[in-house]
């Protein structure tokens, strides 16, 4: 975070977090409750690493840090805002179109299973199919690698595949209160479909989710489809990528009261916003997959490397975690408007076919 976004920040939040000095001792002043608090979320350092930074003790650094996440949310929160209108959904697909070639794409969805310390008395509550306690993040980004919806706070012992049935952002697509646009035809072609979402195979098909075909035997058309939707489902996964660069909690489990790790997550995403669009280092190029197209060839980003966290093997830091695959279920309408899709793709005369590099 550079000095001018910190101290923007620390002006919006500090009459929320200033404290007031008693005659026993002085208060710890809002800027180190700030800075303090930054370097929880960026370092995920425990609260005895940090006092040696900070020269708080872990027993005031576990009171402090809460507050200023609270406020930060507070502050911040509008930095994710979720489309309401047919014409700033209608933007969030030109950028889409624009940037990853995907025509009618609305946003890309994905959810993270979180690694959390084991709650008292939870049992398996939080316990998933990956053996360790979380609590899951469902997000939708943007073709600019921005959160616009997040749900956090689900237990990582819920079936993966009601993850998102269980949010108001399913809810309201499924009543069509999103007010999304209604269909009209694709760039370039008399084909007539639906504004969509993306998604992986943790997600279900439906009319308005497209999520890539089976790979056991698969056609060349649907082979490319599955490239084109690959594409533009990746700016999610980089999203998730920077957050877990950027804000290094994510990195291993996160030992704190599971009543303050849905702020923390929140407040991180928030914070992931602010920083994307006021601080132009925040975004580094190494961490973003990136796609040569003259070449065919595709490096993966620096996130997505095995590394070890403080002797810490990165198979044991469970970063951030997909969603299991769900078994295939057929819907007659998503089945169709992904024949759509994949008809466009195969019929476009200036498409290059990379299907090589899936």
């Amino acid at each position: 975070m550079n000095e001018e976004c910190f101290s923007q920040l620390l002006s919006m939040v500090r009459p929320f977090i200033q404290k007031q000095n008693t005659i026993l001792r002085e208060a710890v002043s809002a800027q180190e409750r700030l800075i303090a608090t930054l370097r929880f979320l960026s370092s995920g350092c425990s609260y005895t690493d940090l006092m040696f930074n900070t020269a708080i003790s872990p027993q005031l650094l576990s009171q402090i840090i809460p507050e200023p996440c609270i406020a930060i949310y507070k502050c911040l929160k509008d930095y994710i805002k979720m489309p309401s209108t047919t014409e700033e959904w209608i933007e969030v697909s030109s950028d889409f179109e624009s940037k990853w070639n995907f025509n009618h794409c609305v946003g890309a969805i994905d959810g993270k299973h979180i690694a959390i310390k084991k709650p008292p008395d939870s049992g398996s509550l939080f316990y998933n199919y990956k053996k360790f306690f979380s609590v899951i993040l469902l997000a939708v980004v943007n073709a600019n690698y921005e959160f616009i919806y997040i749900h956090v706070g689900t237990n990582g012992c819920v079936s993966d595949s009601s993850v998102l049935q269980k949010t108001k952002f399913y809810e309201k697509l499924m009543e069509d209160g999103l007010n999304l646009p209604s269909p009209s035809t694709l760039t370039n072609s008399k084909i007539t479909a639906p504004y969509v979402f993306v998604g992986d195979s943790a997600f279900a098909l439906d009319k308005n989710i497209m999520k890539p075909f089976p790979l056991k035997n698969i056609a060349h058309d649907k082979r490319i489809f599955n490239y084109r939707l690959s594409r533009a489902r990746r700016v999610v996964e980089n999203a998730f990528g920077i957050l877990s660069s950027r804000f290094r909690l994510f990195r291993r489990a996160i030992s704190i009261d599971i009543d303050n790790v849905n702020t923390i997550v929140l407040t991180s995403c928030a914070l992931h916003n602010y920083l994307s669009r006021n601080n132009k280092k925040y975004i580094n190029i190494t961490s973003l997959d990136i796609e040569n197209e003259s070449e065919a060839s595709f490096k993966v980003a620096q996130w997505r490397k095995k590394t070890t966290v403080r002797n810490v093997e990165w198979r044991e830091t469970h970063p951030l975690v997909s969603l299991r695959p769900l078994k295939n279920q057929r819907n007659e309408q998503g089945t169709e408007v992904r024949q759509l899709f994949t008809s466009l793709s195969s019929t476009e005369n200036s498409w290059i076919d990379k299907s090589n590099i899936l």
